[in-house]
């Protein structure tokens, strides 16, 4: 039997960075139901950061990583986390209205027009453009110095990370949480859930109602850049209802359709429609005729029903944790998910980069979704 102070259940990029950051005050046991961290969502992900990206409080808890990912801690990494990219939320000449209401919601982005979008991006197509939002502080993240900088950071601290261990019995007995994985048994007092799609599972197995997070499949693809065409400085372009997005990726183009169909937690896989809507919509764009697909993949991307993060103490449950519903901001926003978690489960106070996201402890805590569930059943 193994004893820790805190147990963290999946190793993804959330799970990790907690894992880290609890580990400075604590013994921390992680552990990961497939062969290696960061399998499903974190190493699917589009990774990009976008601070104009998301609803407002993913809008901030994303502004108090920037410096992290911009100038990392002394021995996290010795590669640049995030390379520069600006971004652009572009829109029809129908989606004026919508470019509009996201300016009012977004005065720091600056609208250009349709000629101006055109020659940094010269494939769209004649009259398809009315204009676009352009955020300049975008940039690529690169996810896997990210990860394996928190998972170096955690062992350094004596952490425990344990590959090949899923969870398949969880119980509170007394004053610590006894959980069973590859047939092993570990105690300790407090338990966090960070298990992505599997999130609520993992609160059903604690004998907890879930709380309705929902994981939703979304489709990437690539295909080959036009002949003759430099890419290489294109941002990060996002249609003005988030329909469909495309950017450089290694030499090509990556697209996605921006899909959010619900799904079983899984290993998920591209479906051959999704991938066709997103050709055509980028053919609709640019007028370009897609012939051959370079690679495919999908993964799972869970929300909350408010679309909002999910972080903190479960009331229903003492020693029992939240670290789910990053939904598509997973990367962007673990350093500051996870300053937070240390706080709510040790006290620690964030540094002042990060003390922003206090103000925040109500509206990511599941205390709102466990509310809203009994009022509704009333």
């Amino acid at each position: 039997m193994t004893i820790a102070d805190i147990i963290v259940i999946g190793a993804g990029i959330a799970g990790a960075s907690a894992a880290a950051e609890l580990a400075a005050d604590a013994t921390v046991t992680l552990l990961e139901m497939e062969d290696q961290p960061g399998f499903h969502a974190t190493g699917r992900s589009a990774a990009y950061f976008a601070a104009a990206y998301g609803n407002q409080v993913v809008r901030n808890f994303t502004a108090c990583c920037e410096a992290f990912f911009l100038t990392p801690p002394d021995g996290f990494t010795q590669v640049d986390l995030i390379h520069p990219r600006d971004g652009m939320l572009f829109g029809r000449p129908d989606q004026a209205e919508r470019l509009d209401f996201l300016h009012r919601e977004m005065p720091d982005l600056e609208f250009i027009d349709a000629g101006e979008v055109h020659r940094r991006v010269p494939v769209f197509a004649e009259g398809y453009l009315h204009g676009a939002l352009w955020e300049r502080r975008g940039g690529d993240l690169d996810v896997d110095a990210i990860l394996q900088g928190y998972l170096r950071q955690f062992r350094r601290r004596g952490g425990t990370v344990l590959n090949r261990h899923r969870v398949t019995s969880l119980r509170r007995r007394g004053t610590v949480w006894r959980v069973e994985a590859a047939g092993k048994r570990f105690e300790a007092p407090q338990v966090v859930n960070a298990g992505g799609a599997w999130a609520d599972r993992i609160a059903v197995m604690a004998g907890l109602e879930p709380l309705g997070i929902q994981p939703l499949r979304r489709t990437a693809l690539t295909v080959d850049a036009p002949a003759g065409l430099d890419i290489g400085d294109w941002p990060n372009m996002i249609d003005a209802d988030e329909a469909f997005y495309f950017k450089p990726d290694a030499g090509r183009i990556l697209i996605s359709p921006a899909d959010e169909s619900p799904s079983e937690p899984c290993d998920a896989q591209p479906e051959d429609i999704d991938v066709a809507i997103g050709v055509d919509r980028f053919e609709r764009a640019t007028g370009l005729d897609i012939r051959r697909i370079h690679s495919s993949w999908a993964g799972l991307r869970t929300f909350a029903p408010d679309r909002v993060f999910v972080a903190g103490p479960d009331p229903r449950s003492e020693g029992f944790c939240w670290l789910a519903g990053q939904g598509g901001y997973g990367i962007q926003s673990a350093p500051a998910l996870a300053v937070l978690t240390r706080f709510l489960l040790q006290g620690a106070e964030p540094a002042p980069a990060y003390r922003a996201v206090l103000e925040h402890r109500a509206a990511v805590s599941p205390e709102r979704l466990i509310r809203d569930q009994r009022e509704a059943a009333e």
